[in-house]
């Protein structure tokens, strides 16, 4: 679908083509044309009217910095990750492609995003800050950064949770559920930052390029400030993730060890009665006590006696 922002005199109209033979714009200033889920048909379209050079599927994913931004003497083209949430739990990276013509931002995508839906509407609502498709581009990367800091916030407060469960040992959570949100939890972050990274990539190509102009620039000098403070904060939370994962270890290492001290003291414990049944299990013939009146009795006692005693003695060394 072809989604069409044309302005006219003070307003901004929206027009929305399902196919190319349809396509009738308008007098008035193109702003953006927004191709969402587009065909061959779409693209080859754009392509031609406006001579421009679309990457394919296989170019957008590419992650070298020739095929993440170039630009020529007429045209501007990014390739750049944005986030999208697959379930509660995971993030996604996805290319989306901005391609800047002559004042008109052409967006690329595959993947609906509310962060277009948001620009859509305050284009519609506010058509007076933007003039041309470096505006849009702009608030588009502000909006997106915005909701990275949301998703990063978040991320951070469940990690400072996790750790204090982790730290305190709450014993209602179990060691599967610990290592499932700390896996979670190293999986967004991670994603987070790559998807900081290669936008603050962008940003920067765009700030030394001399199409931009220095309003868009001073804007864009601000959202890089953003991406840099979102960047640290990743950093921050994967040190403390792996910090939570290294007290974790160290705890299953304690508790493991504590479950073998106790088998220890056990086998301790059990080794003087084994040994006096073994000796009157034997067979001899000459073996005075098993003619004892009180002999079983005796060793019964014996056995017992010579079980508590390692015990108490255990206790007081402070091993149990």
């Amino acid at each position: 679908m072809m989604n069409v922002f044309m302005k006219k005199k003070s307003l901004v109209a929206r027009e929305s083509f399902q196919n190319t033979q349809h396509i009738h714009f308008e007098e008035g200033i193109i702003l953006w044309i927004d191709l969402l889920h587009p065909t061959i048909e779409e693209v080859s379209y754009i392509a031609k009217t406006y001579m421009l050079d679309i990457p394919t599927k296989e170019e957008r994913e590419e992650i070298e910095q020739s095929a993440r931004y170039w630009e020529d003497s007429t045209s501007i083209t990014i390739n750049t990750y944005f986030l999208i949430r697959s379930s509660e739990f995971e993030l996604h990276n996805k290319t989306v492609t901005f391609i800047l013509y002559k004042g008109i931002l052409f967006t690329i995508r595959y993947n609906e995003f509310k962060v277009f839906d948001e620009i859509q509407e305050r284009v519609l609502a506010s058509p007076k800050n933007f003039e041309d498709g470096f505006d849009l581009l702009s608030k588009i990367f502000e909006v997106r950064i915005e909701k990275d800091a949301d998703m990063l916030e978040g991320a951070g407060r469940e990690t400072s949770e996790l750790r204090k469960n982790v730290v305190f040992n709450d014993k209602n959570i179990n060691h599967d559920i610990i290592l499932t949100k700390l896996s979670i939890l190293q999986e967004i972050n991670m994603n987070l930052r790559d998807s900081l990274f290669d936008k603050r990539r962008a940003i920067t190509a765009l700030l030394k390029s001399d199409k931009v102009d220095m309003d868009v620039k001073k804007n864009l000098t601000i959202v890089l400030k953003d991406i840099n403070s979102l960047v640290e904060f990743t950093t921050v939370n994967m040190n403390v993730l792996d910090n939570i994962q290294n007290l974790f270890t160290s705890q299953i290492n304690v508790e493991q060890n504590k479950i073998i001290k106790v088998f220890t003291v056990a086998t301790m414990a059990m080794m003087p009665p084994t040994l006096i049944g073994t000796i009157y299990g034997m067979n001899f013939e000459h073996m005075p006590e098993l003619h004892w009146e009180f002999g079983y009795p005796i060793a019964i006692i014996v056995m017992i006696i010579s079980t508590i005693l390692p015990v108490i003695y255990f206790k007081k060394k402070g091993w149990l």
